[in-house]
């Protein structure tokens, strides 16, 4: 397979203009696009609606291009996006393209991506051992499609999932079902923990002994290193996309990541850097930042109310989300580092990495 990146901006939820422009230019065939990873200007809690509105304005674009309806398009491409632009990050998308290729073999292999969706997640089982096994069972999937048979050249996998809303609530209680919490905001750790659980069974980097309902959102010594979940009102399944080094692969991208110490790391940022192949002194150059083509990452506030020695007020202050906050300041680190704040920073770590810590993917230009 060969995979294309390409990163557009977006002046609203429903900005498709500079896509369009791209398709149009001939830059990439639509009918090769497979996924688009993008931050919106919501809130980023269970009634951001600019995520919907914006899958729902690259459905009615691309079904004009594609000649299909906007429906079909959501059955070919997963729309993955992350609520908030705090700070200075900035809406856009990252289009991620696909096709045939028999060339491969190049020296640590090329960027890879494979894309499968689970069942229908019932209000009931959002955040249990049922979420994890399905989201497990398309990793494995997803390894298969890739080539990838060492879960270590697994550099970042995406799994958007649906949280618990007032309407899904409400289904669960006429059928006499009990939910892991009452509350949607609420249910949002539950839900990308046990996503995040089932990236690590999938991967073989936890025992499927060790882990069990009561254990979801709780026992944070198990992990991934690698997944970044999401949880929206917009989704019923959970969509995963992986994205690794295969043999394989061809084409002019290779992956790498790092773990973020906290949410002021600039070392890790330049760690996933080189990871991915990107050689640089200090900080990258101009020419060196111009071969970054995404950035994603994960923000969360410390559990001690400190970093480095130093308090923060990220968990005590009642106006602003802890995860708007964490948002903001990696947000920052990052475009310091790279020069451009369009990336793909989303809150929420629960099972993503060791407590504190925070996962962080980088796909280069070759």
């Amino acid at each position: 397979m060969e995979i294309g990146a390409h990163k557009v901006a977006m002046n609203a939820p429903s900005g498709v203009s500079e896509l369009e422009r791209l398709i149009e230019a001939g830059t990439f065939d639509p009918a090769a696009i497979v996924a688009s990873i993008g931050k919106t200007e919501g809130n980023g809690g269970a009634n951001d609606f600019t995520r919907g509105f914006a899958t729902l304005s690259y459905q009615l674009l691309l079904a004009r291009f594609l000649e299909c309806s906007p429906e079909e398009v959501g059955r070919r491409i997963a729309f993955v996006w992350s609520g908030g632009c705090e700070g200075v990050l900035s809406p856009h998308a990252t289009i991620f393209t696909r096709k045939p290729s028999s060339a491969g073999g190049l020296p640590g292999g090329r960027l890879a991506l494979a894309i499968e969706v689970t069942r229908d997640i019932r209000p009931e089982e959002a955040g249990t051992m049922a979420q994890v096994e399905e989201v497990a069972a398309a990793v494995k999937r997803c390894l298969a499609a890739t080539g990838i048979t060492d879960p270590a050249d697994v550099h970042y996998v995406q799994v958007k999932g649906p949280l618990l809303t007032p309407a899904s609530i409400a289904d669960a209680d006429k059928r006499g079902k009990t939910l892991v919490t009452r509350d949607p905001n609420g249910s949002k750790p539950y839900a990308r923990g046990a996503t995040a659980l089932g990236v690590a069974l999938g991967l073989g980097e936890v025992e499927v002994a060790d882990l069990s309902d009561a254990i979801i959102a709780k026992r944070f010594d198990l992990f991934s290193p690698v997944a970044s979940t999401s949880a929206g009102g917009e989704l019923k399944n959970c969509e995963v996309l992986l994205f690794g080094n295969s043999a394989s692969a061809s084409g002019a991208f290779r992956i790498g990541h790092a773990v973020l110490a906290d949410a002021i790391d600039a070392d890790g940022v330049r760690a996933a850097l080189r990871d991915a192949d990107l050689p640089f002194d200090c900080n990258p150059t101009r020419d060196d930042a111009d071969r970054i083509a995404a950035i994603f990452a994960k923000a969360e506030a410390s559990p001690t109310g400190a970093i480095r020695g130093r308090r923060n007020t990220m968990l005590s202050d009642a106006d602003i989300n802890y995860e708007r906050h964490a948002r903001a300041a990696l947000g920052a680190v990052i475009a310091s580092v790279t020069g451009d704040p369009a990336i793909f920073v989303s809150g929420g770590t629960e099972h993503q990495c060791a407590p504190s810590e925070a996962p962080i993917a980088a796909v280069v230009r070759v």
